[in-house]
């Protein structure tokens, strides 16, 4: 399971607080988020503190949002070493 908080800040920038595991329809769920947030033209950042594991298609998807200049926040160490490249 994977919650998904959004946390509005100022400057039109969007902190997506994650909570759980970024996995199988979750990470769909996570695109359809961030989707709607870019296509406002906001800055996004997930805030990564509350998750604990990332599989092959969420690390796919959460590498490709970095491309698109999506920030990352408070990265586990653990969740870090499976985003790297």
């Amino acid at each position: 399971m994977l919650r998904i908080s959004p946390i509005e800040s100022k400057d039109r920038a969007v902190i997506l607080r994650l909570e759980g595991q970024v996995i199988g329809p979750w990470v769909d769920e996570l695109n359809r988020s961030c989707e709607g947030v870019l296509a406002t033209g906001a800055r996004v950042t997930l805030d990564l503190s509350e998750v604990w594991f990332v599989d092959r298609s969420g690390v796919e998807l959460v590498r490709s949002l970095v491309n698109r200049h999506v920030a990352l926040l408070n990265c586990s160490r653990f969740v870090a070493e499976q985003l790297k490249a």
